[in-house]
């Protein structure tokens, strides 16, 4: 759960409120209802909605979405799960009376461990998570992030930290000014490496 919370975190605190519940939303469907573990997720995907529809000018929206975010998460202690609720609860309060306080400022930043989690400081199994949803996010086609996901998973299970698919899903995540480009290497690798294998699969 710590590397889809992580990831949820950095998609929010980039600005992508929309993306940021894909990280957590399968990880939360799996969970059993009315746990502690339930409410948190259930809470700030709830929490990003509120943000995206008042971004949105979808006043009522936001209202009605951070009154039940705040349901969920009041019950929880002031850190859960290292997610530092406080400033989220307060927030998420004044949200819920004057849904228009984005158009004054940015919303609260979400805190993990301590830090706030942002796409360029995450660790591979987050970035792992964040990648195919920022494709997604992007226009970008999304299976041949996933495959180079497969391969770098591969890559590091069999230790090889140095490997080709986890730089380049480091750098596609983390390097928005060269990201079009990264995304044509790792396709034209991740297309080589598909075609190695299917050679070798051709010999048995």
């Amino acid at each position: 759960m710590r590397d889809q919370l992580r990831a949820g975190a950095a998609l929010y605190n980039a600005g992508y409120y929309h993306a940021a519940h894909n990280a957590w939303e399968d990880h939360w469907l799996d969970l059993e209802a009315d746990t502690d573990d339930e409410r948190l997720l259930h809470g700030l995907i709830q929490s990003t909605a509120a943000v995206f529809h008042a971004c949105e000018r979808n006043w009522d929206g936001a209202v009605g979405v951070a009154d039940s975010a705040l349901e969920y998460l009041a019950v929880l202690p002031p850190t859960y799960r290292d997610v530092s609720l406080p400033a989220i609860r307060a927030f998420l309060s004044e949200l819920a009376t004057d849904p228009e306080c984005l158009e004054r400022r940015p919303p609260v930043r979400l805190t993990h461990d301590d830090e706030v989690p942002t796409l360029s400081t995450l660790e591979f199994g987050p970035t792992a998570i964040v990648a195919p949803i920022l494709a997604n996010e992007l226009g970008f086609d999304q299976e041949p992030i996933e495959q180079a996901r497969r391969y770098a998973e591969q890559d590091l299970e069999a230790g090889n930290d140095g490997s080709r698919f986890i730089t380049l899903l480091f750098d596609f995540v983390r390097d928005e000014t060269h990201r079009e480009i990264i995304y044509q290497r790792l396709c034209n690798h991740a297309s080589r490496r598909q075609a190695r294998e299917e050679d070798v699969e051709g010999l048995f």
